[in-house]
């Protein structure tokens, strides 16, 4: 845009420089955070561990998982902890599932209810090799944490349901605030990134949710490559297909077997990304180094 030549000076990106001792690239300061310590931590620990439940804080490598955990709170992962999809960006294993537990809405629940959290975020894997993507848990899911805790504010993180839409409208329909579902990255990296995905059903996904009633939210990682007018695009996008809530933050390199870090993104560029995002229509914008999906999810209820 022609208004980025009047824009005041961004710090520059960081280049990965040197390995740290897994043989990753070293992070800029500003990525450093606390080890998971503390009561609430343990807490939270122990009641994971009682109820046999699989987080993506854990499975997915979450830079906060200290911070929310120490909060009493935690990202829940149904539908087991093995996806049917390889993206090369997520630390969640890939292979084929035999986990179908249709007493997992009921310990999700549980465990919520243990907790005393105010607001929950649920997410699953993918499970392509369902015919109905998983759809019956998710709703039960969610029926039963509203049970439970009729005050809890619920969260979904829901998977690509590859066009499957009427699986998304179990999907959304038991009563969450809040449907979610992430692009991850622009649309000219996606055959990389997102190989068995697609940006345009990724987008249509997330017009049907709004068409259905329900507050949209979708998450970004940066640092892969992508360009500013291609972040920019990917923005005018989403405000036009309805999406209410836009998470942007850094991607980091799980494993030597995943994709690398091609820039470590400046928390300037990080907050005139936000401010775009706000001209360009969406409601509201979560944007910095550490934000991942479900980060402050509290505060995107009322959106």
């Amino acid at each position: 845009m022609d208004e980025m030549m009047t824009l005041p000076v961004i710090q520059p990106n960081a280049k990965p420089e040197g390995l740290n001792a897994l043989g990753q690239p070293r992070k800029p300061n500003w990525l450093r955070v606390k080890l998971p310590v503390g009561k609430e931590y343990a807490k939270v620990r122990s009641i994971v561990d009682e109820y046999k439940l699989h987080t993506i804080c854990e499975s997915g490598n979450c830079p906060n998982m200290g911070e929310c955990w120490g909060a009493g709170t935690a990202t829940f992962m149904i539908l087991g902890n093995v996806c049917t999809r390889s993206c090369s960006f997520c630390a969640v294993a890939t292979g084929r599932p035999n986990e179908y537990d249709q007493d997992e809405p009921r310990r999700v629940a549980e465990a919520i209810k243990l907790m005393g959290v105010k607001h929950a975020v649920i997410t699953s894997v993918n499970r392509d090799e369902l015919k109905d993507r998983g759809a019956a848990i998710w709703h039960e899911t969610v029926k039963q944490v509203k049970l439970m805790s009729p005050t809890t504010t619920i969260e979904t993180l829901i998977p690509d349901v590859k066009g499957t839409w009427d699986a998304l409208i179990t999907m959304i329909s038991p009563g969450q605030e809040v449907v979610s579902h992430n692009m991850e990255t622009v649309k000219e990296l996606y055959r990389r990134v997102r190989p068995q995905a697609k940006y345009d059903r990724s987008l249509e996904q997330i017009r049907r949710t709004k068409e259905y009633g329900q507050r949209t939210k979708t998450g970004i990682m940066l640092g892969l490559g992508e360009t500013r007018e291609q972040v920019y695009q990917a923005m005018d996008d989403l405000a036009a297909n309805g999406c209410d809530i836009l998470t942007l933050g850094q991607y980091l390199q799980p494993t030597k077997m995943h994709l690398e870090v091609a820039e470590f993104i400046h928390p300037d560029l990080f907050e005139h990304y936000r401010e775009e995002g706000l001209k360009r229509g969406i409601k509201y914008v979560e944007s910095g180094p550490l934000v991942r999906s479900s980060y402050h999810a509290e505060r995107h209820v009322n959106v």
